[in-house]
């Protein structure tokens, strides 16, 4: 589904992704892990084209997408839910779903099968689907997020720190969306410092570091992997 070769970027003169090669099967969810500043962000971003890449190559099935423009590889199937959610304030929910299916504009009837569905899947959102998404709650504005990223049905959803700043109750939440999308066969690239709920989703996972990758596993090996336990997962 996609595949990293000898990726680097940077930032001027600072290197943020060094030499990351990594690959994600079909019907995965696999994880990175890393402190912040690790370069996993930037990462996400070079993978959906809204940072360039200054070596290395990209390939999402099988198709090399380097140097593809952002907005094509929405057509190729990836899509983003960012770190932040990134919601339009001054659009209401529904819009910013509208937003999110762009790419299938030519379809009406499709696009307001997507909403319903996605309303299905959180009906908070249903609930304030007519109100301003800048006033909802940091639980409801990721919900909000991930089902804008959904819209474009993507093959490849990109998940970037989906559990920041939300409350336990909230992440549980989020985590069970998750899973469900797994189970519906979606593959998923998450990044997450929650290093416990994250590893214990993931089928596959990588700690970056610096902007290189120091190990890699299953998310089962590492979750109880002795390095990340002490420097990610505490006393747990």
């Amino acid at each position: 589904m996609l595949k990293l070769e000898s990726v680097e970027m940077a930032y001027g003169a600072i290197r943020a992704v060094k030499g990351v090669s990594l690959e994600v099967r079909p019907g995965e969810v696999v994880t990175i892990i890393g402190a912040n500043g690790a370069g996993k962000s930037t990462l996400l971003k070079g993978i959906v084209g809204l940072e360039p890449l200054a070596a290395g190559r990209l390939f999402i099935h099988g198709v090399d997408c380097t140097h593809l423009p952002a907005h094509k590889r929405v057509g190729v199937g990836v899509a983003l839910s960012p770190e932040g959610r990134g919601v339009f304030p001054d659009q209401t929910v529904r819009e910013n779903l509208l937003l999110g299916a762009y790419s299938k504009r030519s379809d009406p009837q499709r696009v307001e099968a997507l909403i319903a569905q996605e309303f299905a899947r959180f009906p908070r959102l249903a609930e304030r689907r007519d109100q301003m998404a800048g006033t909802l709650s940091g639980g409801e504005q990721q919900m909000l997020a991930i089902s804008r990223a959904l819209m474009s049905e993507p093959k490849l959803l990109l998940l970037d720190e989906p559990s920041l700043g939300l409350a336990p109750l909230i992440i549980a939440e989020i985590f069970r969306s998750i899973r469900a999308l797994r189970e519906s066969g979606l593959t998923i690239l998450l990044v997450e410092q929650m290093a416990k709920q994250a590893l214990g989703v993931a089928d596959r996972a990588y700690v970056l570091e610096t902007g290189v990758i120091t190990l890699e596993g299953s998310g089962h090996q590492l979750l109880h992997d002795p390095k990340v336990k002490a420097a990610y997962l505490g006393s747990h």
